[in-house]
């Protein structure tokens, strides 16, 4: 299993929008995209004095699956043009981690 992890900011007036734009079009763009091995996405959110934090975890079978998503250049950041205009800053790349162990408690 493969984590995909990426880190955007936007100003504290524009956080409330980007969350909508995340969940309404942007994370049901992904899904709709059916991609073989894609599994979940989460949102971590974490409100800084000036800034609000957002991480991206999409998990995936294998690091084919991402490849399969974002290209031959999987590394690379998936920003649609309408995050852009939101967003203050934003990684270009995403970071990918092998997942050792995964337990669940109920």
């Amino acid at each position: 299993m493969i984590k995909r992890i990426w880190h955007g900011w936007t100003t504290l007036e524009n956080a409330e929008a980007y969350k909508k734009l995340l969940k309404a079009e942007i994370f049901k763009g992904i899904e709709e995209k059916n991609i073989p091995g894609y599994k979940s996405i989460e949102l971590l959110v974490k409100e800084h004095e000036e800034e609000v934090e957002f991480i991206t975890v999409m998990t995936f079978d294998s690091l084919q699956n991402v490849i399969s998503f974002q290209g031959d250049d999987y590394q690379r950041c998936y920003v649609p043009d309408a995050a852009k205009k939101v967003l203050k800053r934003w990684d270009e790349t995403s970071d990918h981690f092998d997942v050792e162990e995964y337990r669940q408690y109920s």
